[in-house]
């Protein structure tokens, strides 16, 4: 059986436009972990919607957890969850 790859969701809000910010963190997982995610998806909502999941599981809520993340948190964010031992480099200083 092939090794299940996680899979991570950005839901943003079309009417705040956060379609560019959602992309871009997109990028910045896949730059990073590049093969080793199974994908990215970008779920358009409504209603202030900014959350990222990995396998189904909360990491980020606009509301719960204050505004925006930046790229470098939610990296170790994804790491610790897949790859725990994984080393980030200057992500990580």
């Amino acid at each position: 059986m092939a090794e299940m790859k996680p899979i991570i969701s950005i839901t943003y809000c079309c009417q705040c436009q956060w379609l560019l910010r959602a992309a871009w963190m997109a990028q910045e997982l896949l730059s990073t972990f590049s093969d080793d995610l199974g994908g990215v998806t970008l779920i358009p909502a409504t209603g202030g919607v900014y959350q990222i999941e990995i396998d189904g599981q909360l990491i980020w809520e606009r509301k719960r957890d204050g505004g925006f993340p930046d790229a470098k948190l939610i990296k170790q964010k994804v790491r610790n969850y897949a790859w725990p031992e994984r080393d980030l480099g200057h992500v990580d200083k």
